[in-house]
């Protein structure tokens, strides 16, 4: 039988080590901290529960075919509910706006709240679809690093139709060439931040990631976002893969161009395959620190981090869903200082994220539990301690304008994370939440690929690759590796 050796256990390493399983090989996956899931985990504080990473949830039917892998029914580990409304969002003068999961409808609040042509809206949501769907199978389901990704029908297909696909204008161009709403340019604006980007420098293709969250719809896991790993780590243990908690690995053995395995603190370990599940960067920095570095790629910038306070609220908010938005009111400015003075923006977007909406147990009974976070640039030395206490007291005054509230009256308990943390807590270089970010026009094609092309046997999957961040293109990311990996067997 041939052996696997996953380092990581993130939700791409849990999907790398469950496919490769699958196929038929021994695998053993090592993680540095006590549990698995990577940044899907959670906590208590008092009598709150957090999920303390990704806390958007779309395209479910990636987790669940890897429960179907194993003929085992989804049902039996994984539960979610699809949300009636994807998210509220809040301006500052007092606009309110209500994203219904139903794109129809979505087209016709919009319209009528915006006062914005019916036409003109399905117009950009026909394109989005377009890009989609000329884009996918090149993007999200191969690798952009083999030569025979391009030698194919749907590929040259898409090359040919290049110019639907906006690469030449920033996605702030696009939503504008559509709209002359500021409303509904900033709320598609936003969707940079998924992939920890500025709008204001990220291609117009981008646009196809609202398409993905109406189509799909967006839910929330029973049991809250960290029941994803665990329901994965669960399958895991059931079909007898290996995890060895506590026993970061140190080094990736290499000899004759070739990976043979790993170093941890406790021995050496030998292999057939080696999954590298850390940051791309830490990687080659920390795990392959002898051998030939990709500069271009390591010199890459890298996406926004986040600074996000876990409140326990002693009150309930009627305004508000699972996920809620309040925007700057100068949005450009907000990304100018995040990605070029590096710094936090006196009046940041607020994401706040409150899984007991839905979730009761969440939080005691007339309470709730607030994720707050806004987005950050990478840990570059700055004073934290400073930027933190001062974006505190604008937040919370941005809050209490908005939501017309005292909102520092509920708060019970706190807790806080900021890009330091998120750096040492999940190796991710400088703390960014997506690797690389994609403030480029080629930013897609540079992401690393699923595997190296140094040494033979050794494989990469999480957000720090191709395809991207975030659970969907981290699990597909793990699709992209084993499928190479099973080719070649």
């Amino acid at each position: 039988m041939k052996s696997a050796l996953i380092i990581g256990s993130g939700i791409a390493g849990l999907a790398s080590a469950l496919r490769l399983k699958k196929a038929g090989f021994s695998v053993k996956v090592f993680e540095a901290a006590n549990h698995a899931g990577g940044k899907l985990h959670a906590f208590q504080l008092g009598d709150f529960r957090f999920d303390m990473g990704p806390s958007l949830f779309t395209m479910p039917h990636l987790v669940d075919e890897l429960f179907l892998l194993f003929d085992k029914n989804p049902k039996d580990y994984f539960n979610y509910i699809k949300k009636e409304t994807v998210c509220n969002y809040f301006w500052e003068d007092g606009t309110r706006f209500s994203v219904p999961a139903s794109e129809d409808e979505f087209v016709q609040k919009a319209s009528d709240q915006f006062n914005v042509e019916e036409n003109r809206i399905k117009k950009y949501l026909a394109r989005n679809k377009e890009k989609y769907d000329l884009t996918a199978d090149i993007f999200l389901n191969k690798s952009l690093h083999k030569w025979s990704t391009y030698l194919s029908f749907t590929t040259l297909k898409s090359l040919s139709q290049a110019y639907k696909l906006h690469l030449n204008d920033t996605l702030n161009g696009v939503n504008k060439k559509y709209f002359d709403n500021r409303y509904l340019v900033q709320l598609f604006n936003r969707y940079a931040t998924y992939n920890g980007s500025s709008p204001f420098k990220t291609p117009g293709i981008m646009s196809m990631i609202p398409h993905l969250e109406m189509f799909y719809g967006t839910f929330l896991p029973k049991g809250g976002m960290h029941q994803i790993s665990q329901s994965l780590y669960q399958l895991a243990v059931e079909q007898n893969i290996e995890f060895h908690f506590n026993e970061p690995v140190n080094e990736i053995i290499t000899e004759a161009s070739k990976a043979k395995g790993i170093k941890t603190k406790k021995g050496d370990y030998f292999a057939d395959i080696v999954v590298s599940n850390t940051d791309v960067f830490t990687a080659y920095s920390k795990l392959l620190k002898s051998n030939k570095k990709p500069a271009r790629i390591l010199n890459q910038e890298r996406s926004s981090s986040a600074v996000i306070f876990y409140w326990g609220i002693r009150k309930t908010f009627q305004d508000l869903d699972l996920h809620n938005i309040l925007f700057s009111d100068n949005y450009k400015e907000e990304f100018n200082a995040l990605f070029n003075d590096k710094t936090l923006y006196n009046d940041p977007t607020v994401y706040i994220n409150i899984t007991s909406k839905q979730e009761k147990k969440d939080a005691p009974e007339g309470c709730e539990n607030w994720f707050v976070m806004v987005n950050a640039p990478g840990n570059f030395g700055q004073n934290w301690d400073t930027l933190i206490a001062e974006l505190r007291k604008n937040l919370i005054n941005k809050i209490n304008r908005i939501l017309k509230c005292s909102i520092e009256d509920h708060i019970v308990v706190e807790e806080i994370l900021d890009p330091r943390k998120i750096e040492t807590k999940t190796a991710s270089h400088l703390g960014s939440l997506y690797g690389t970010s994609s403030n480029s026009k080629f930013s897609a094609f540079l992401r690393h690929s699923n595997f190296s092309k140094d040494y033979k046997n050794l494989y990469f999957c999480g957000g720090s690759v191709h395809p991207g961040g975030g659970i969907p293109l981290c699990l597909l990311s793990a699709k992209i590796a084993t499928e190479n990996i099973t080719a070649h067997d």
